[in-house]
């Protein structure tokens, strides 16, 4: 069986891989994150994925090796809302979302010596309306400080979900069922014994 790498520091996304079973070491990789001139966002996602399984890829010297790299963006009207700058940043964020439907928008690439498969999936995530107030706390509570979107749908910042039409796990950070199919097109398999 190839060897599987995964190209991201989440503790999110090594927790959903260890949920399926799937054997992997972590890569720490690097790369620009800032979106091109009228990127879409859905170009813009599936590009980092690819970045990110490439740039770890680049790190190996094994010709049985996949790296798998994932991107997630929170995506309202259209524009990319990524991690929040500051408070201020994460409160206009969280405002504009309250009341309202967004995409969630997650990447998943697998690299080889042989080449690199991206797959996008999209989902529609329904906020309640929030308070300032409420938002005022959640960002106190720490969490929003490094999520995009400014918020996590599997921690407190579930609190303002009301309705999810897609993937929870993609919303999280990986789409367990898609990611299952692209590892097992490449000899991965799931459901195994994970060393990570």
């Amino acid at each position: 069986m190839p060897t599987l790498f995964l190209a991201s520091a989440s503790p999110r996304r090594h927790e959903l891989l260890m949920q399926i079973g799937v054997p992997f070491s972590v890569l720490s990789v690097s790369i620009d994150e800032t979106p091109g001139p009228a990127e879409p966002p859905e170009v813009y996602v599936q590009r980092l994925a690819q970045e990110k399984a490439l740039a770890g890829l680049a790190l190996l010297d094994d010709a049985s090796a996949c790296v798998l790299g994932a991107d997630t963006t929170v995506v309202l009207d259209q524009q990319i809302l990524g991690k929040p700058a500051d408070r201020a940043d994460a409160l206009k964020t969280l405002l504009a979302l309250s009341g309202r439907e967004h995409e969630v928008m997650t990447a998943v690439a697998l690299a080889n010596p042989s080449g690199c498969v991206v797959r996008l999936v999209t989902s529609r995530v329904r906020f309640r309306t929030i308070r300032p107030d409420e938002a005022e706390a959640y960002w106190a509570s720490g969490e929003p400080q490094d999520k995009a979107g400014s918020y996590a749908i599997q921690g407190w910042g579930a609190v303002f979900v009301s309705a999810l039409e897609g993937s929870y796990s993609s919303v999280v950070g990986l789409p367990l069922c898609e990611t299952a199919q692209l590892l097992s097109a490449h000899g991965i398999e799931h459901w195994t014994k994970s060393s990570a």
